[in-house]
């Protein structure tokens, strides 16, 4: 039988300014450890610090833009357009334009702040 998901559970974030996340199936919401599935809305201006993640990170950014920073360079990823970070490797996400953005970010394994490994 499906597994029906009434409603996301909010998640604290990390970054300069709040943003919100809401988490339909992962370790909080549903007990999911691989993977895991979040709405995302960040304000313009809003960073986070960087982190070297134990997990892969699919992002598709419905509206706005959503910048990934990663050794060596940067991407604007612009609403329609997704990016895969790879487990191990730094990035670190922020929404310079004054808009913000929406997105939906899948980590496989599921998040968790223990595996995401942020910078001091």
């Amino acid at each position: 039988m499906p597994t029906f998901i009434e409603k996301p559970t909010r998640i604290e974030a990390a970054g300069n300014k709040p943003k919100l996340i809401d988490e339909y199936v992962g370790r909080v919401n549903t007990g999911t450890e691989s993977p895991s599935v979040a709405h995302m809305r960040s304000p313009g201006g809003w960073v986070e610090p960087g982190q070297r993640p134990a997990f892969d990170e699919f992002t598709v950014v419905l509206r706005g833009t959503l910048r990934v920073e990663f050794e060596g360079g940067a991407f604007d990823v612009r609403a329609g357009q997704a990016i895969i970070a790879h487990k191990g490797e730094w990035v670190r996400y922020s929404t310079p334009g004054e808009d913000g953005a929406e997105y939906i970010a899948v980590c496989l394994p599921a998040f968790s702040p223990a595996t995401v490994n942020r910078d001091g």
